[in-house]
């Protein structure tokens, strides 16, 4: 564990480090967004289907 807290600490006190942690938290922002809307269209689907299927089957 403490080869990881000293791989932490230099990863920190370099530039390219502090760019590596901003990019990771970025990419982190993006997934969660891709996977809420990904959610929410499926949802979506999922009720337009249902729908059909209701409005078919009273026919």
């Amino acid at each position: 564990m403490s080869k990881f807290v000293m791989l932490a600490k230099k990863v920190a006190k370099d530039e390219d480090g502090a760019a590596l942690i901003e990019y990771t938290v970025l990419l982190g922002i993006l997934v969660v967004a891709v996977i809420t809307i990904i959610a929410a269209v499926g949802t979506w689907v999922s009720g337009q289907w249902s729908a059909l299927s209701t409005g078919i089957g009273a026919n």
